[in-house]
Parts: C-alpha cells; sequence; structure tokens
C-alpha cells in the first residue's frame, strides 16, 4: 500500500488532509514540525510528502532535499495562495506539483491518483535518451540537432511537475506535437490530452466550447454540453494559437488557472478542474500583449515554463531523418515501401522550409505519389512553380528595419494572399495557419489603417476579404 506523509503545523489541516488521503487508499503519517518530519522519513519512506512550506523550526524547503534524497519519493508543496511565484517555486524546488489551502479535493485526489515514483521517470527518461542516440527520435520529436537536444531537456524538466507551459514558435514547428510529448511523460498520461485551435473556433462559441453550457443558455442550446475544461478533468488542455482567444475570455481562463474553477455558460454553480494548462502562439507574445490581443496578466500566468520551438532551417541537418520518418509512416500506411534517392535527400536538405514540418510532410507524402516506382528520385519533388521553388521565385517584400513584429506580419500576410491569387485556402497552407485564423487576420487588418508606405493595393485585398470571409 501507498504511503504518504502529510506535514503541516496546523494539527486539524493535517489531520482533514490525512483522512482524504486515507480514503484514496494509503496508509498516512503527519508531522508538525521539521523534526518530526525528519523523524518519519526515517521509519517509513514515503512514496509522496505533502510539505507546507512555514513549519515553527523552519521553512519546508529544508525538507525538500531530505525527501529528494531519498530517492522514491514525490513532494508536492502546500501554499496558503495561489500565485506565480509559487509555479516557480515548486518547478526550482523539484516539486511535482502544489495545493492550495483550503485544499481543492479533487485536485488532491489527482495528484494521489498520479503518484509516481521519480525513480521510475529517471528510468523512462534515460530510455529516451538512448532512442535518440539509436533511431534519432525523442518520443514523437524527431531529430538530433543542438537545437532539439535542447527542447528535449526541457520536455524532460518541466514534464514531471504540474506547472504550465507556454510554447512559442513558427506555424508549423510541432508545437502540438511538443505538448503532447509533455503529456505522455507527465503523471497525467492515463488521463485525457485535448488540443483545442483557438484560431478554429468563432469567437461566439468559443466560451461554450472551453467552458460548456446548460440547457437553454441560449438559442440552439438545447442539452447541456460539457466543455473542454470538463472533458480534459485530470489530464492536459493544450490551447494552441492563444493570441485568437477573445479578451473577455482571456480574463475567465485566468480565473481557472488561479482558482481552479469555472462556471458553464448560463449556470451559477461552480465546477471545480484539474487541468493541466499547455498554451501555444506562432506570434512574439510581446508583441502581441502590446497589439492588445493577449493579456499581460494571462502571459505571466502562461509563461511558467516557456519552451521556444526552432524552425525547421535552424536545424536543416535534422531533415534527412524527419523525411525518412515521414516516408517510413506513409509507407507503412499505404502498404508499399519506398525511399529516397540520395540526390532527393540532398535537396531537401538545401531548402529553407518556410512552413517548417508541416510543409516537409507534405512535400515527403506528394513525392510518395508521384514516385512511379520503389524510388523517390529529384524529378519527384515539387517543379518550379510549388512550394519547393517559392524562396527564389515569389515576389522579394522589403521591410524597414525596426518595424514592429505585428507590422511585419500584417504585411507578409497580405503579400502571402496577393502572391496566391487571393485564393484564401492556398494562403493559409502556405502561412501555416488555420484557414479560420487567416480570416480573423484580415478582418482585423481591414480595420487597422496601413503603417507602410505603396501598400495600398494590399490594404484593399485585406478590406475586400475581410468583409466578405463569411459568404466563401
Amino acid at each position: 500500500m501507498a504511503h504518504a506523509l502529510v506535514v503541516d503545523d496546523e494539527a486539524d489541516a493535517a489531520e482533514m488532509m490525512a483522512a482524504l488521503i486515507a480514503t484514496e487508499g494509503f496508509t498516512v503519517a503527519t508531522a508538525g514540525s521539521l523534526r518530526d518530519a525528519r523523524r518519519q522519513l526515517a521509519l517509513q519512506e514515503p512514496d509522496v510528502v505533502l510539505l507546507d512550506l512555514v513549519l515553527p523550526d523552519g521553512s519546508g524547503m529544508q525538507l525538500v532535499e531530505d525527501a529528494k534524497a531519498l530517492g522514491n519519493t514525490e513532494v508536492v508543496l502546500i501554499t496558503g495562495h495561489a500565485s506565480l511565484d509559487t509555479s516557480i517555486q515548486a518547478l526550482r524546488l523539484g516539486a511535482a506539483d502544489y495545493l492550495v489551502k483550503p485544499v481543492n479535493v479533487k485536485q488532491l485526489s489527482g495528484i494521489l491518483s498520479r503518484v509516481i515514483k521519480p525513480s521510475a521517470l529517471q528510468a523512462e527518461a534515460s530510455d529516451l535518451m538512448e532512442n535518440l542516440e539509436r533511431e534519432g527520435h525523442f518520443g514523437q520529436l524527431w531529430g538530433r540537432s543542438a537545437a532539439m537536444r535542447r527542447v528535449y531537456e526541457q520536455v524532460l524538466r518541466v514534464s514531471g511537475t504540474g506547472v504550465t507551459v507556454f510554447i512559442t514558435g513558427e506555424s508549423g514547428c510541432g508545437k502540438e506535437v511538443v505538448a503532447s510529448t509533455v503529456h505522455d511523460l507527465s503523471r497525467r498520461r492515463n488521463r485525457p490530452f485535448l488540443a483545442v485551435n483557438c484560431g478554429a473556433i468563432s469567437p461566439h462559441l468559443m466560451e461554450s466550447e472551453i467552458f460548456g453550457h446548460e440547457k437553454g443558455s441560449f438559442t440552439g442550446a438545447d442539452r447541456q454540453h460539457q466543455g473542454f475544461f470538463e472533458r480534459a478533468c485530470g489530464g492536459t488542455l493544450f490551447l494552441d494559437e492563444i493570441t485568437e482567444m477573445p479578451l473577455d475570455l482571456q480574463v475567465k481562463l485566468l480565473r481557472v488557472l488561479e482558482s481552479g474553477t469555472f462556471m458553464r455558460v448560463g449556470s451559477t454553480q461552480v465546477q471545480e478542474t484539474d487541468v493541466r494548462i499547455i498554451a501555444a502562439t506562432n506570434r512574439s507574445p510581446q508583441e502581441a500583449v502590446r497589439a492588445g490581443k493577449l493579456r499581460e496578466d494571462l502571459l505571466y500566468r502562461l509563461n511558467v515554463f516557456p519552451i521556444h520551438l526552432p524552425p525547421l532551417r535552424d536545424r536543416l541537418e535534422d531533415v534527412p531523418l524527419i523525411a525518412e520518418h515521414f516516408l517510413d509512416e506513409i509507407s507503412r500506411r499505404e502498404g508499399q515501401a519506398k525511399r529516397f534517392a540520395p540526390q532527393a535527400l540532398q535537396r531537401l536538405g538545401d531548402y529553407r522550409w518556410p512552413g517548417n514540418v508541416r510543409e516537409l510532410r507534405n512535400i515527403v507524402h506528394r513525392a510518395y505519389v508521384m514516385a512511379p516506382d520503389s524510388i523517390i528520385v529529384d524529378e519527384c519533388l515539387p517543379a518550379t512553380d510549388t512550394p519547393m521553388q517559392t524562396m527564389t521565385g515569389a515576389p522579394v517584400l522589403q521591410i524597414r528595419v525596426g518595424t514592429p513584429l505585428a507590422e511585419v506580419e500584417r504585411l507578409v500576410t497580405l503579400a502571402t494572399l496577393e502572391h496566391c491569387g487571393r485564393h484564401k485556402e492556398r494562403t493559409a497552407a502556405t502561412l501555416g495557419v488555420s484557414l479560420k485564423t487567416l480570416y480573423n487576420r484580415l478582418k482585423e487588418y481591414a480595420t487597422v489603417p496601413s503603417q507602410h508606405e505603396g501598400e495600398g493595393d494590399l490594404s484593399n485585398s485585406a478590406e475586400a476579404l475581410g468583409s466578405t470571409q463569411d459568404q466563401d
């Protein structure tokens, strides 16, 4: 039977928590001081220590090293208030998670259900690193480059904790794969992982989709609906393109992160949630704050542990490995094995990949279809009027040094739209964003005055397409 140790100088609170833990199938011991806690650690090694940091004979931090020295003890901090500092402190101390007083029973139950001995996590990490050297992948992530090794180190560091993660990187880099890998290596791995693209949901429906709604709460609500927070209970909720979330909804998300509670649309009943949040954006978070697309207080709350995913052009040595991985996947699915000729792999490695890994996957799939036999040669790759040549075939867009990133994004989006003949699906695919995100941005650009000389045609494109997007 698993054993827990509760360290809290408030005797009533410690006994109440011990009673709750016992109902989860644990044996429980309590301690009201550092001295008592050390004695309990010596008597029986616990599977988990729930530790108040404020104790009469010192700080609970002194006990963290003692518990970690045991090797197989998980530490959960107990704090009087939730804050960004608490999250960072828990991470730095090596704690798996933290609880806020008064203890949320659902969160406590969730933490206890996820107890995994640290030694087991360390063994799993060793296996992953061996696979990286042998096969070239770290879980679902592929590549041996120095840039990706830094990402793997960060994933290992944060996956064993319960803190919020904020992933940044260009569209098509694989941010959802990173989020999924964090989940797969976490203590929540046996619970749901749900991914939500905030740019692909109508702003009018987003609150209902995320928090759920009651029957009759609005026209068309003919039944109660569970939102993502309820469906992901105990697991991980990945919020992609977080800067596309309406500001009023960002306020409600911030409240969930701080209190662990929310309400369905049309309800007055508070719901408790036990969900880990991983957010992502393809924009600069700071620039999004300055542009009014992301609340600064929400950024601080999400950005507890940032991970930046490098674009594919910054790790071109990984391209052959990733391409062959995609080709193996397609070959298994289609039932016919094919392989790249050396010249074809060389050409893939020389390309700059503006669409990143997503573009590479599409090109490999097309090359598989185009190859008449089992060898994919150079001629099977796209010709001059296809994405393989857009870096040299597309018109050059000149932008002044010092132009704000939000303006650069606008100019590139509109120029790509023109280059694609105002074909919105092709533009979205080229930029690596969802069609809904492109629509939202065109609508936004149509209301923003141009800050760049000689951009009249591009502004007209945004106005025309932004005003007619719902008709397409």
